[in-house]
């Protein structure tokens, strides 16, 4: 293996297609093709705050690994990870005394855990844990929210990000060619924060729906959080009807408080899925739920879970790194201290700003719609965004050093970590500025 070298732009190009004759779109993640830039980003090595790219070009991150480097970019603690797992010899497909201390790590600080299990990436996540839910209910749909994303396995890339005039399709929008017509009619989809619309949902369908799926703070539309009183009166309608609530907080995880989102907002949901920032950059996510849910999975109950890959070593010496980082006082007073210079800041420029551009946030990360200055609070406000906006502001602030992720164009989410600086947020929200001047 040759060490990296900076490309020309004959050079990237060569390399680009060589990428594409082995890799579909010469990239290994369909959203890693950046529409922004008409090809890939190929990056060479990150630290901290930054990455720089195979071009030798040097950016502020504020994707950060779409919210997983929430402890930055290469930080200490996983060279010591690294280290420990290499004289423990890997031990793959094996548990260790590691494994229970992070579980009991989890159910420390997550207010539903009692019980943990891994999985690597969120989607694994939600995919058992709807297994799970469906075992314990005996009912076979899921109530789900039109713009929350649980993954792209086929049981939840059903009804999430509908175009306009399939809103309100039946059987709910399949997001992708090949999911099964079948698997769409276990799915169905409600308007978040609208809580009329959800008692209705649930009134006529609570005899064939067990769960009740949430995505607490919607991150994927451009951080739509929950109004007030909307959480806890979805806990007091699963608990009327028999429905499970589960909050997906792949996200949301760690964000805000090392809870998460029901911490966050005081409402404590039967099972949560958690992930993205838990293995320190390093892929993990858990299922943390109620002990007599949760003791369904075999060997105590009949549900199938198991994997050879679940919780590999290296992440569960990460996870609990990550955990006790994120329990230390001085981990808080960073990120709110970084926020507290960010958002009002970006808010002004957005009100500014001679397009309609709309900033939301919660914790670290936060969301931009553009098309709009109101308050967005679900998936249909949100289709006011324009895309070509996007893709036009991530063109300009990735010319001027700072990489925001283009998520195709959509109104998603982006965020800082615990190595940014204030010299760093300085410089971007100059960044943020004279690029939406750009935006036309």
């Amino acid at each position: 293996m040759q060490p990296l070298k900076t490309l020309n732009p004959d050079e990237f190009a060569a390399l680009y297609a060589r990428g594409r004759q082995v890799l579909p779109g010469g990239v290994c993640s369909s959203t890693r093709w950046n529409n922004a830039w008409q090809k890939p980003v190929y990056a060479q090595r990150s630290k901290g705050s930054r990455f720089w790219d195979i071009e030798g070009r040097e950016f502020i991150d504020m994707s950060m690994s779409h919210g997983a480097a929430l402890l930055g970019h290469a930080p200490e603690c996983l060279k010591a990870v690294f280290d420990q797992v290499w004289e423990m010899g890997v031990l793959g497909s094996l548990d260790t005394p590691f494994h229970i201390e992070l579980a009991e790590e989890l159910c420390r600080i997550v207010p539903c855990a009692e019980r943990v299990r891994f999985t690597n990436s969120g989607s694994e996540a939600t995919l058992h844990a709807l297994r799970l839910c469906r075992a314990a209910s005996g009912r076979d749909k899921i109530i789900r929210f039109h713009g929350h994303f649980h993954g792209y396995h086929e049981f939840t890339f059903i009804g999430g990000h509908p175009p306009a005039d399939q809103l309100d399709a039946q059987p709910p929008y399949r997001e992708s060619p090949g999911i099964p017509k079948a698997l769409a009619e276990l799915v169905i989809t409600a308007e978040y924060n609208n809580l009329s619309a959800l008692e209705s949902v649930i009134q006529r369908h609570k005899h064939e729906a067990g769960t009740l799926l949430i995505e607490p703070v919607d991150y994927n539309c451009g951080c739509i959080l929950p109004e007030p009183g909307f959480l806890e009166a979805a806990r007091r309608l699963c608990d009327e009807h028999g429905l499970i609530l589960f909050f997906d907080e792949i996200q949301s995880f760690a964000k805000k408080s090392p809870g998460g989102a029901q911490q966050d907002f005081g409402v404590t949901p039967d099972i949560a899925t958690i992930g993205k920032s838990l293995g320190a950059s390093l892929p993990l996510s858990a299922i943390c739920g109620k002990a007599e849910l949760m003791d369904l999975f075999k060997p105590v109950g009949n549900v199938a879970h198991s994997g050879t890959f679940n919780a590999p070593l290296t992440s569960m010496l990460a996870g609990l790194a990550f955990v006790r980082e994120i329990q230390r006082p001085e981990f808080w007073n960073t990120i709110n201290t970084l926020g507290d210079q960010l958002f009002p800041a970006m808010l002004d420029i957005a009100a500014r700003s001679t397009v309609p551009v709309r900033i939301q946030h919660h914790g670290s990360r936060f969301g931009i719609t553009f098309g709009t200055r109101d308050k967005v609070t679900n998936y249909r406000q949100s289709l006011c965004h324009t895309r070509e906006r996007m893709l036009k502001f991530c063109l300009e602030t990735t010319n001027r050093g700072v990489y925001f992720h283009d998520y195709g164009g959509g109104a998603c989410h982006h965020g800082y970590s615990s190595m940014h600086t204030p010299s760093d947020i300085a410089r971007v929200l100059q960044v943020v500025e004279d690029s939406l001047k750009q935006v036309k």
